[in-house]
């Protein structure tokens, strides 16, 4: 009977806390799916080594299973409290920095968020997406080019931001109208855009929830620096999800969701060329950002 246990330890048949993770990891089939084999073999290599370092109580453990079952049950058809969580451990801008590691000059990725809606209105270039006239009027213009400086033409943006209190349509159904700051541009042979708006401001993420709680206990604020998001897109071409920031936001240099890139910060100047002002129904004088996006050919 002793042999056949000291036979079983030593193929790691039995679970020991010394080699636990080796031990869980072996019983993964030679059949099963490889990448799927190897992400759930680090995976539990990593966390075995958490669970060593930290030592929790058995009352810890469950609270983290506590925090994890409360974060399923607060999504709903239009609020991913998942995404929150990655988003606020900085695991979002990871992964996408790995997936998209482009040229020097190329326009840098940043995170799509829980508030994207498809099918947007599309507009002519130089209109309002601003329909509940809130907000200090901006216009934002550029071009659409490849690596080398060419203009894309038929390149789309996809733009969509928050109102002036700091919220998306989204999240105020019946108060803001529906696709309020939201469109769709389509540059012209030039690689042109342009478009109206109103000057972000930053805003919290829902702090609400379980991640929100848990921001709270960190000591960490839930705000987002000021931003406009963008997903631009071209036939032939990588596509963009990207942001554009105000340079004066109070968040910039602590966006809760890790989503600020130096590349990304804009210049909101003041203007008042009334031929400008008149092209675009503007009053003077009127914010203004000239901004061009740089896209990568596949």
């Amino acid at each position: 009977m002793t042999a056949h246990l000291d036979t079983d330890i030593a193929i790691g048949g039995l679970f020991e806390e010394e080699n636990s993770a080796e031990i869980v990891n072996a019983r993964i089939s030679a059949d099963a799916n490889p990448r799927l084999a190897e992400v759930m073999a680090v995976l539990t290599r990593h966390l075995h080594a958490a669970i060593k370092e930290i030592e929790p109580t058995h009352e810890e453990w469950f609270k983290a299973i506590e925090f994890l079952t409360q974060t399923g049950q607060m999504c709903t058809d239009w609020r991913q409290e998942y995404i929150l969580l990655s988003d606020v451990l900085g695991a979002t801008m990871l992964v996408d920095a790995i997936n998209h590691r482009r040229p020097k000059g190329a326009t840098p990725n940043t995170i799509l968020g829980p508030f994207y809606v498809a099918n947007a209105p599309h507009y002519e270039n130089g209109a309002n997406i601003c329909l509940d006239g809130k907000g200090e009027p901006t216009l934002v213009s550029g071009r659409v080019l490849d690596t080398t400086g060419r203009p894309i033409a038929g390149a789309t943006l996809d733009i969509w931001q928050t109102n002036d209190d700091g919220f998306y349509d989204v999240q105020q159904k019946g108060v803001q109208p529906d696709y309020n700051l939201r469109g769709l541009f389509t540059t012209d042979a030039d690689g042109y855009y342009a478009f109206r708006t109103v000057k972000p401001r930053h805003y919290p993420i829902p702090a609400d929830g379980p991640v929100g709680k848990l921001l709270g206990d960190l000591g960490r604020h839930p705000n987002r620096a000021a931003h406009l998001h963008f997903i631009v897109t071209a036939n032939g071409y990588d596509q963009v999800i990207t942001h554009i920031f105000t340079p004066d936001c109070q968040y910039l240099h602590e966006d809760t969701v890790f989503g600020v890139k130096k590349e990304l910060i804009a210049e909101f100047t003041t203007e008042s060329d009334p031929a400008v002002a008149e092209r675009y129904d503007l009053s003077v004088p009127f914010l203004a950002v000239n901004w061009d996006f740089v896209l990568t050919p596949l």
